[in-house]
Parts: C-alpha cells; structure tokens; sequence
C-alpha cells in the first residue's frame, strides 16, 4: 500500500472559514482546544452548553460566548459535536439536528456516532471529521508553542446542495485552524478511523498494555517478589521504553537497551504475546467490524454502566495501584499524583465561582 499523502499548511485555504461562524459544542478536553486554537487563529468562535454546565463561567473566562446548543447550532455555519460518544445521538436529535440548516456542516472528532449508525443525519449538510492525534491539552500546547498535533480528516457525506469539494476543504481549513497542519493532516475515512482507534484502545494501548502490566506484577508477587519490585519492573520503566519508541521505533528501543534485555526481548517476548494473542486480536477487530462491540457498549451504558464501573472499581483496589501510588510519592518528577483527586477539586473551584 502506498504511503498516505500528508497534507500541510499550503494545501489548506485559510480564507474559507474567515466569513464564518463556528460552534463548539462541548468544552471538555478536545473542544477547549479547538476553540481556544480556532480563535487565537482569527476565527469567530462561539460555544453550545448545556444551561447548567460546570464550562460556562471557564469558556466565558477565556473569552467566549457561550449559547445554549440549540442556539449555537443556529446561530453556526460549522459545527463541530465534541461531547462523549455516548451523548452524542441524544444531543445531536433533540438539539442539533432540528436547528441545522441546510448546507451547514457538521463535525466529528471520531467516527463511532457515524459509521457505528447512532447517528443517522440528513443528507443536505456536510458531515466531516477533524481528528487530532494526541489529547487536548497538548494540541493546545503545541500550538501556542508554533508547533501542531497531527490530526485526521475524513467525509462521511458532502451535502445535497452543499458547494462540491467544500466537505474536505472545510474540514483541512479547521485542521490548519487548530495548527495540524503545521505538523500534517492525512485523509482517512470515518470506518477505517473508528475500527483502528477502538481496536488500538482495546488490543494494544489500552486494555492490551494495562493487561500485560497487571499480568507480569501478579506473576512476580506470587512468585513472592515484593511488589515495589514488582511494580518498577513492570510497570514504572514502562515510559522509559515506550518513550524510545516514540523517539524512535521500535529497532532505534531496540539499540538503546542492553544486550542482555534486548536478547530477552527478541527471545521470550513472542512467548508472551504469541500467535493465540494474535488470534484473540482478530476477534476483537471483528467485534469491532461488524457492530458488536458498538451494541455491546451502548447497551452497556444504556443499562447504567453497571458492569463498566464495577470493572472500573475492582481495577482500583489492585494491589498494583496501592503500591504505585506509595512508589510514585517518592517521585517529584512523576508529579501527576492523583488525577481524579485533581479534577475533583477542579469541579468544585468551578462550581464556587
């Protein structure tokens, strides 16, 4: 397959948004970013909340106007829908879609609403994607710095009505708006992003990675190591290792280890994640493919979220989050410390202005 053309500053128009009102619904950690990027770029941007949002008085500190999302999405010609997945088809049908005009056009920062059928929209708007490659606060950071993110585009629909080619065009323009292309944006489409992000999240990054971490602490503690040991061995010098990696893949990890480590590497790493491994991969990339594991999570939070926080609270109470924490106490440099402690009193800061 040929290499995937990357898209920079020179291919985006950046006059095509400039007459336009563009509407942020949601301002968690990706829509902060887009707005505060889309702004400082010379865009005029508003934000759709709910009435009793804990953002308000944030957005509005940082400049912003803030609208409800039915006027928001009246009131804009762009509209980006950055709220959790799994409140996007509620907002999007009780607010979003009666209040959206047509020839407007609609974003997404993933494809799961789109490809996965939550969200079914009317075929005279645009409907795109803007997705950047790395949380919110660091496409904000790299952009005040000069620098961007790498982000992804793709088109689900060009309008019936809507000027021809004005779906991609617009969503490179708001890529270049939040400096993506500063980095290099790359066209994909709404099914090829959401079956890799969830296969990446629940194979490798995610549920892959934290399983290995707890697999290998476990063998060690019952085998009768202590569990700091434990605990520095397979968890905490993961950064180091993934952090070669990202310098420089996996070879350039490779020539920075020692000759011993990296003979166990080559050697005893294709025990543990084997051909069995790869095989139970498959099914979860086919779970993914064919709408199972969309139906799965949305009867899952339909239900409550039952099994999902008590899966959330047993993970807690591991042995490996109460030794981590002590560990990670004695590290100043490692200073994220308790981030649900953080955001708790960040919430309640908020609520007392």
């Amino acid at each position: 397959m040929a290499p995937a053309k990357v898209l920079k500053e020179k291919d985006a128009n950046k006059k095509l948004l400039k007459d336009k009102t563009l509407a942020v619904i949601g301002y968690g950690s990706q829509g902060h970013a887009h707005a505060q990027n889309l702004k400082d770029s010379g865009y005029k941007v508003i934000i759709g909340l709910y009435p009793k949002s804990k953002s308000i008085a944030v957005a509005k500190k940082q400049g912003f106007k803030v609208m409800s999302t039915a006027d928001a999405v009246k009131a804009a010609d762009v509209i980006m829908l950055s709220v959790p997945d799994m409140k996007q088809a509620s907002i999007y049908y009780k607010d979003v879609e009666p209040n959206l005009e047509k020839g407007k056009t609609l974003i997404f920062l993933h494809g799961l609403s789109i490809h996965g059928g939550l969200i079914k929209p009317r075929e005279d708007i645009n409907v795109i994607m803007v997705a950047p490659k790395g949380p919110g606060h660091t496409v904000r950071s790299q952009y005040l710095e000069g620098k961007g993110v790498p982000a992804l585009i793709a088109v689900a629909q060009e309008g019936a009505g809507c000027k021809k080619g004005s779906a991609k065009a617009i969503a490179l323009a708001w890529a270049d708006g939040i400096g993506a292309t500063r980095a290099g944006v790359i066209q994909t489409t709404f099914k090829e992003e959401m079956e890799t992000d969830l296969f990446g999240e629940q194979a490798v990054l995610c549920g892959g990675v934290s399983a290995l971490i707890k697999c290998g602490f476990e063998t060690l503690v019952e085998a009768g190591y202590a569990p700091e040991m434990a605990y520095f061995e397979c968890c905490h010098e993961l950064k180091l290792i993934v952090d070669l990696i990202t310098q420089s893949g996996i070879s350039g990890m490779r020539f920075s280890i020692s000759e011993t480590a990296k003979y166990g590497d080559i050697t005893r790493g294709p025990r543990v994640v084997n051909a069995k491994t790869k095989q139970e991969m498959k099914k979860i990339l086919k779970e993914i493919q064919t709408g199972k594991f969309t139906k799965e999570w949305v009867k899952e939070y339909d239900g409550g979220l039952k099994n999902y926080n008590k899966l959330l609270a047993d993970g807690e109470k591991h042995l490996i989050e109460k030794t981590g924490q002590r560990l990670r106490s004695l590290m100043p440099w490692a200073a994220k410390q308790n981030i649900k402690g953080a955001q708790a009193s960040y919430s309640a800061v908020v609520n007392k202005k």
